[in-house]
């Protein structure tokens, strides 16, 4: 054979490996999306609605999934979601009273129920949203939501009242999650 046909034999050869390593990275990246997309649900959609792009946002969903990993969550005793659901009724029943303070204490809860089984107990929201949403992405939301109602101030009390019992709402929908067992949170995946 002729250094040409050597030549053209190589070049051919050398496409061949970057097509087949462009459909490997191909492969993979919709593995990983696919992953990803299991993993998270509602939550990679608002990553990536958020993130600018989607590249960025896989890459910020992988590590939350890293640094959770890095964490010693475990579940919570039967004595403990006993404790936890009396303390959410005395919460739930001070809401007609007083709303504000009810919700307040009912975002608290959530809090500590999110210490006990591991996750970190700052007061960095976002993070201990962000590492919460690994496991609870179905619920993650509703506590951003809930932590925003606490937050916003509405001029009209009927609305403040209204935006407090949402927010009740949403944090109950959060705790429930906290509490189940590891094996109910595996049943829904």
């Amino acid at each position: 054979m002729s250094t040409t046909e050597w030549i053209v034999i190589g070049a051919g050869i050398a496409v061949l490996v970057v097509v087949a390593l462009l459909l490997a990275a191909r492969v993979s990246s919709s593995r990983r999306r696919a992953h990803l997309r299991g993993q998270f649900g509602p939550e990679y959609d608002r990553t990536v609605e958020t993130a600018g792009s989607r590249r960025q946002a896989e890459r910020e969903l992988s590590d939350r999934e890293s640094e959770r990993a890095k964490l010693d969550l475990k579940p919570l005793s039967e004595a403990a979601r006993t404790r936890f659901n009396d303390e959410w009724q005395t919460v739930q029943q001070r809401f007609v009273d007083d709303p504000e303070g009810a919700a307040a204490q009912a975002e608290r809860l959530v809090r500590r129920v999110m210490d006990e089984r591991g996750y970190p107990a700052d007061n960095d929201t976002t993070d201990r949203t962000e590492l919460v949403s690994v496991d609870h992405p179905d619920v993650v939301d509703r506590y951003r939501s809930g932590c925003e109602a606490l937050e916003h101030q509405s001029s009209a009390r009927v609305d403040r009242t209204e935006d407090l019992r949402v927010a009740m709402v949403d944090f109950r929908a959060v705790f429930e999650s906290l509490l189940e067992t590891d094996s109910e949170l595996a049943a829904l995946r």
